[in-house]
């Protein structure tokens, strides 16, 4: 069945052309057509106004100067009229120097008067010939008779023509007078229409600019202001950790549109980062937890046999005192090393597992193994990463020392920068090539502990998974020795652990 669409649905299908078409362009372009369609409102309805006042105004000044200078001839003339009747009742040279300024100011006046036959028309054209023409004649015989005497016999003859010349003159000027009220009224007349048309078309025009201004003002806040706000505040939520708001909607392809697209792709992968990276912190924790134990729970069997083959030889050969000290040093390595489960140690416990293992060490390799500790004392109390001295002095017994004949002499130092602490372990072994160290160093940074050995990787790993500034350097030189220094800052301990 065929569903017939009438105008409504033309109407909405234009305008959903129109908000698409909108939708699609650019930002840049956008704030273009805003500008350009704000200029035009402006430039057409200056245009109109001036329009409009430029139209009315010429033809109302074209009038109000054609009445002005027919009027002033009309006045001028009278004047002139009183002027003369005052000299012919008296001839003082006072009446005629007025005579003749009145007389001056009407041939001004008749200059004046419009005389262009395509702008007055051909009545008005007709009567200001006939003033011109009458008027030259006029003062022909006004000037003859201002020679006369009173007792010359054509003195009255030429007066009365005078007056009577002077009072065509004064009809003449009062008919050109209404000549140009006449055409002044049919002039406003013809401009009527424009002058009610040109306003009314003028506030069409600003009603629909108007509607337009509406429209883009709704369209600018839909689009632009909207998106900009709400993407503001989901950065603020966002910047308190808080990524539960809804997702910010966007219409069209604008860059408006885009940042926000790519906003809610970044918050959604910033989200998975974050979830991801929790989950991998706690296994992290945990594994820390277990490797940790694997290390203090490692025991080195052949450093575990000589000592007791030792232990034994000297029970035979010795008072049962010498015995039971080593036995003693012994349990309590053993007690720390087992029994230990906080993952920091005030550096003094640290320092004496590390005197007991070196006494074990010292009864087995005897003056070979020589140990010394210079170690402040506002160092003692300081919280460390347990047991990450003694695999160092392990370390540097097993790979510096041990295969040295004449031996050794291992060196603890601790000392504080401001509030870092610093931590020295040396040993006076065989050290190592430059070749080796680099080695050993890149293990280190890239987490191969399976050639560094587990416990210096370990420690290496703890002291900068800890501590926010955790450093550990590694310095050796063939034939000298090897330095290991651990630097952090107690107080910038991640997350306060223990």
């Amino acid at each position: 069945m065929k569903r017939i669409v009438g105008e409504p649905g033309r109407k909405s299908y234009a305008a959903g052309g129109l908000r698409s078409i909108w939708l699609s362009f650019s930002l840049e372009r956008k704030m273009r057509f805003l500008a350009g369609s704000a200029a035009a409102v402006v430039v057409l309805s200056i245009a109109a106004n001036i329009l409009v006042a430029g139209y009315g105004m010429k033809g109302f000044s074209s009038v109000l100067e054609s009445n002005s200078r027919t009027l002033e001839f009309w006045s001028a003339m009278d004047r002139e009229t009183s002027e003369f009747m005052a000299y012919a009742r008296d001839g003082s040279q006072e009446n005629l120097r007025l005579l003749e300024t009145a007389c001056a100011r009407t041939e001004a006046a008749i200059e004046a008067l419009p005389f262009d036959y395509a702008a007055i028309g051909r009545e008005r054209y007709a009567k200001t010939w006939s003033i011109r023409n009458m008027y030259e004649k006029y003062a022909g015989v006004r000037d003859t008779f201002l020679k006369l005497e009173p007792e010359a016999p054509e003195y009255l003859e030429k007066l009365y023509t005078i007056y009577r010349v002077q009072g065509y003159l004064g009809a003449y000027g009062g008919q050109l007078e209404q000549m140009s009220v006449e055409m002044g009224s049919e002039r406003n007349e013809k401009q009527q229409p424009f002058l009610v048309i040109a306003p009314a078309v003028s506030l069409l025009w600003g009603g629909a600019a108007l509607l337009m201004v509406r429209w883009l003002n709704r369209s600018v806040h839909r689009n632009i202001v909207k998106p900009v706000v709400e993407l503001a505040e989901d950065s603020r939520r966002i910047g308190e950790n808080d990524f539960s708001g809804p997702d910010i909607q966007a219409e069209g392809g604008d860059e408006i549109a885009q940042l926000v697209r790519a906003f809610c792709t970044m918050k959604a992968s910033t989200r998975g980062y974050i979830t991801a990276l929790t989950e991998k912190h706690e296994v992290e924790k945990q594994l820390d937890v277990v490797r940790l134990q694997m290390l203090k729970n490692q025991i080195n069997p052949h450093f575990l046999f000589n000592t007791l083959n030792m232990i034994a030889s000297t029970a035979q050969i010795e008072d049962a005192a010498a015995t039971e000290k080593m036995i003693t040093a012994l349990s309590r390595l053993f007690r720390y090393n087992l029994k230990s489960t906080e993952s920091v140690m005030p550096l003094e416990r640290e320092l004496r597992v590390v005197q007991d293992y070196m006494y074990l060490q010292q009864m087995r390799f005897g003056k070979r193994l020589r140990y010394s500790a210079d170690c402040p004392e506002n160092t003692q109390e300081v919280l460390v990463p347990s047991f990450a001295l003694q695999p160092l002095v392990e370390n540097a017994i097993k790979h510096g020392l041990s295969s040295r004949s004449r031996g050794g002499r291992i060196h603890v130092r601790t000392w504080m920068e401001g509030k870092r602490l610093r931590i020295s372990v040396a040993d006076t072994g065989t050290g190592m090539k430059a070749e080796r160290l680099s080695e050993i160093r890149e293990e280190l940074r890239s987490g191969q502990e399976g050639k560094t050995g587990v416990g210096l990787g370990n420690i290496y790993r703890r002291v900068h998974a800890m501590y926010e500034d955790g450093e550990m350097e590694l310095y050796s030189c063939e034939g000298c020795g090897t330095v290991v220094q651990l630097a952090f800052t107690p107080e910038l301990l991640k997350g306060g652990r223990r």
